[in-house]
């Protein structure tokens, strides 16, 4: 399909955007190559079955009672890998993190579209009515909710320190057919000691509608809230 063109556009601006289309197109197959890549890792190693708490499944039900449940118990069938997204809130985290928050504005209105393939919850080090407290804030009310606070989980996948800061991290999981959890992804922000922050760019729209306008993306952050 040839590109739009407009009566009144330059050669100049036409050319460039010729080259900046044929940039798009090796980002594009790029992009397909790492994702093949991704695909094509090794069977993944065994992890703890660890332990979350979880609250009810109504925002408006309460914050009684919680219940605990288990890695393993989060896939809802055979063959379907589980997404964990862990959610910068808790211990040293005194606020919910704007950026994490600002992914899962955006999770929660895709979650029932991902849950065709694959199982998706948000774990956080808060505890579970604080949790909830901002979810209901968000109105997310399609996610499943744990808090991680009590274990291991999110420092043994390195998205918490010893002193309980918190970084936002995305980790996918495998069941076996005998139940064994295995873990098979996880991205951080960080992807080297000078790139700190792009490495989860991929999982939020928000970047990239950013990025088509003249400005990009500058030196904006988002914000739990916003002057109109």
């Amino acid at each position: 399909m040839e590109m739009t063109r407009l009566a009144n556009e330059s050669r100049e601006y036409r050319a460039a955007r010729e080259e900046l289309q044929l940039a798009e197109i090796d980002l594009m197959r790029q992009r397909e190559r790492v994702a093949e890549l991704r695909r094509r890792l090794p069977t993944g190693a065994v992890v703890d079955d660890y332990v979350f708490e979880e609250g009810p499944a109504d925002l408006d039900a309460g914050d009684e009672p919680v219940r605990q449940v288990r890695l393993s118990e989060l896939f809802s069938g055979p063959d379907r890998p589980l997404i964990v997204y862990q959610f910068m809130y808790g211990k040293a985290q005194r606020s919910p993190c704007p950026m994490c928050t600002m992914w899962i504005d955006g999770f929660n209105a895709v979650v029932d579209h991902v849950s065709q393939n694959a199982d998706f919850v948000v774990v956080a080090a808060a505890d579970v009515p604080t949790l909830r407290f901002h979810a209901r804030a968000r109105g997310w009310d399609r996610l499943r909710l744990l808090s991680a606070g009590a274990g291991t989980f999110k420092y043994d996948l390195a998205s918490e320190d010893e002193a309980g800061a918190q970084e936002s991290t995305i980790s996918v999981f495998t069941r076996d057919a005998d139940g064994t959890v295995r873990h098979f992804y996880t991205s951080h922000p960080w992807m080297s000691a000078g790139i700190r922050e792009r490495g989860v760019d991929l999982h939020s729209p928000v970047w990239h509608l950013l990025d088509l306008t003249p400005a990009g993306r500058g030196g904006w952050y988002p914000e739990l809230r916003y002057e109109r």
